[in-house]
């Protein structure tokens, strides 16, 4: 099975975001999110408590064990562990929200479940549904390309990670801030805010050049680590230093012989038609 990595994705419901994110190879929806959305209420955690007693005192004994402590990317950046469900969970606890969104909300919950299991089932979907996204808001088709490779070289490097016995997600960012370390001079996090970026998904706002060599960092921390049989944290770490270090080579003779930078401050949000596409 794939190893799962938190990633935080944002659906939206009539206008109001619900976190989700694949967990045992389905989506977890952010309970708090949905009682949000269902009810609009202003206190939506002091809701979910009281819910979460009343679906006990109504014999879903069993709320705690299908609710899952799971890491989601919060409005400060950060991620927490955070009460989420399946789809089947969620329609359990949406049958007690008295609410008239609750309906249309189910038929919602139902479409996205559904194209979960289509993706499972022909992973190619998902890229389709990707690369419509990222169409959608502007992006050209060249771009799109080389992000949805990026996207395929990175999921190998994590597989590869994952059989070589990293598992925890911490280790996961470490390993990866490593390798933009080596490519570019700083970390996801220092470049985040070197193109003035908060919330928003670094590689969504690189240039092309800057996802080609994020692409070189990681096929070549794959294919240094396969050929070493690194294994544990230690030799793992030493594989994505000399991983990055192979693309940080690249770039800085390619800076040295056009004379210009590849890092750079540019992103999808600086450029003025970008923006109402952005907001759709």
């Amino acid at each position: 099975m794939r190893n799962e990595i938190s990633v935080t994705k944002i659906a939206v419901f009539k206008g109001k975001q619900v976190r989700k994110t694949i967990h045992q190879n389905e989506w977890w929806f952010s309970v708090i999110d949905v009682v949000e959305a269902l009810t609009e209420t202003a206190r939506p955690r002091k809701y979910w408590s009281d819910l979460k007693k009343k679906l006990i005192q109504e014999g879903y004994v069993e709320v705690s064990e299908k609710i899952g402590q799971l890491k989601l990317m919060a409005s400060d950046g950060k991620e927490y562990l955070t009460d989420c469900a399946n789809t089947e969970s969620l329609f359990r606890i949406i049958q007690t929200i008295p609410s008239p969104k609750a309906e249309p909300f189910k038929r919602w919950l139902a479409k996205v479940g559904y194209e979960r299991v289509q993706e499972i089932e022909d992973p190619e979907l998902a890229m389709k549904r990707l690369r419509a996204i990222y169409k959608a808001k502007g992006y050209s088709e060249e771009w799109i390309e080389k992000r949805v490779r990026g996207i395929a070289i990175r999921e190998e490097l994590t597989d590869e990670w994952n059989k070589r016995g990293i598992k925890d997600q911490q280790n996961y960012a470490i390993l990866t801030a490593e390798i933009s370390k080596a490519a570019f001079g700083m970390t996801p996090s220092e470049y985040k805010k070197y193109k003035g970026l908060s919330r928003q998904n670094l590689r969504d706002h690189m240039t092309d050049l800057e996802l080609i060599f994020s692409m070189l960092g990681e096929a070549s921390t794959t294919k240094i680590a396969r050929g070493r049989n690194s294994q544990g944290f230690d030799s793992n770490k030493q594989a994505a230093i000399d991983g990055g270090s192979v693309a940080g080579n690249a770039r800085k003779e390619l800076e040295q012989k056009s004379g210009d930078l590849v890092v750079s401050r540019e992103n999808y949000l600086t450029i003025p038609q970008n923006k109402k596409l952005l907001k759709k």
